[in-house]
C-alpha cells in the first residue's frame, strides 16, 4: 500500500475517533434517572455578560442518586444560574435556598424513558452519519491520488480499508447505544 494511502488512513481514524468521542459525549448528556453532574455540562450561565459553563462557576454535586447540589462561587449567581437551568429545559426545577442551588431529579417514567430511547437513537444516528460522511471524504481524497501515481488496485485496497474501518466504527456506536438504552431502559 502507498504512503499517500497509509496517511490517509490514519487521518480517516483520527476523525473517526472524534466522531465517536462526539457521540458518546452527547449520550452522557441523555440522563438515567440517576443525578449526575454531567447531566449539567451544557449549560451556560450569564457571567458578567459572558456565556460561562456552570461547571465554571460553581461546584456541582450529587449528595444521592435523586439530587444535584450547585454551589456558586459568587452569591451573586444563584440567579443566573437557576435562570440558566431553567432556560436549559432539562424537565427539572431547581430550587434556590439563598447559599445553594438544589435540583431534585425526578423519577423517570415509561413514556419518559421511551422519549429518551428515541433521543439515544437519534443521536447514534448523527453519529453513524458523521462517520459515512468521513468515509465519502477519504473514498473522494483516495481517489484524487489517482493523478499522484497511485494504481487502481492500490486506491481499490485503500477504499476496502475506509470500508473496514467505518465498519467497525459504526458496531462500536451501536455498542454505546445498546448500553446507554439498557441503562435508560432499567429502573
Amino acid at each position: 500500500m502507498s504512503e499517500l494511502i497509509k496517511k490517509q488512513l490514519i487521518d480517516v481514524k483520527a476523525l473517526m475517533d472524534k466522531a465517536l468521542d462526539h457521540a458518546d459525549n452527547e449520550l452522557t448528556k441523555i440522563r438515567a434517572g440517576k443525578a449526575s453532574p454531567s447531566m449539567l455540562d451544557g449549560i451556560a450561565v450569564d457571567y458578567y455578560g459572558t456565556p460561562t459553563p456552570l461547571s465554571q462557576v460553581g461546584n456541582v454535586n450529587t449528595p444521592d442518586a435523586r439530587t444535584l447540589v450547585i454551589q456558586p462561587w459568587e452569591k451573586s449567581l444563584l440567579g443566573p444560574i437557576e435562570k440558566a437551568i431553567m432556560e436549559a429545559n432539562l424537565g427539572m426545577n431547581p430550587q434556590n435556598d439563598g447559599v445553594i442551588i438544589r435540583i431534585n431529579v425526578p423519577p423517570l417514567t415509561e413514556e419518559r424513558r421511551r422519549d429518551l430511547v428515541k433521543k439515544v437513537k437519534a443521536e447514534v444516528e448523527v453519529g453513524k452519519v458523521a462517520i459515512r460522511n468521513i468515509r465519502k471524504d477519504a473514498n473522494e481524497k483516495i481517489r484524487k491520488l489517482k493523478s499522484d501515481g497511485v494504481s487502481e488496485d492500490e486506491m481499490k485496497t485503500g477504499e476496502n480499508e475506509v470500508q473496514k474501518l467505518t465498519d467497525a466504527y459504526i458496531v462500536k456506536i451501536d455498542l454505546l447505544s445498546d448500553a446507554k438504552e439498557k441503562d435508560i431502559m432499567t429502573v
